[in-house]
């Protein structure tokens, strides 16, 4: 399988803009350095990353707890990524996730195991390792 996404930016860092489209069509957003450095209207490269990373996650931990027999009824996954100012530029600091799943049937630390699995073991947190992850779970039974 190949993904494919494309990216055209016009002008200056400071004053161009920008637009990013997913290869499926499914989504076409404007960015700019106000957007992504500021608080101005538009995406940015860490909000799509982020929502990969949530999505990929959120399927991976479905995957994992229906292979065992625990079939969701639902997760929710929110990631925070944290871009930051170093000496050498902006980097990707850290990414938060915090999910939420419905599921009958299973313990708290049981959930837990199938979490913590997904967040090592689904393909986009792989991608993202040299950044660190930290995951906060919470289950409630259905």
């Amino acid at each position: 399988m190949k993904r494919t996404a494309e990216a055209r930016w016009n002008g200056g860092l400071f004053k161009g803009n920008g637009m990013m489209r997913l290869g499926s069509g499914a989504y076409e957003g404007k960015y700019s350095f106000g957007s992504r450095f500021e608080e101005d209207p538009g995406t940015n490269p860490e909000e799509l990353i982020g929502a990969a990373h949530a999505g990929c996650f959120s399927m991976a931990l479905s995957g994992a707890l229906g292979k065992e027999g625990h079939e969701p009824e639902s997760i929710e996954t929110k990631a925070v990524v944290h871009l930051e100012k170093q000496d050498a530029g902006f980097a990707i600091t850290l990414i938060e996730l915090t999910t939420h799943a419905v599921i009958p049937n299973i313990t708290l630390d049981e959930f837990l195991v199938f979490a913590e699995g997904a967040k090592a073991n689904c393909p986009v947190s792989k991608a993202l390792a040299a950044v660190p992850i930290k995951l906060e779970a919470t289950l409630a039974n259905a």
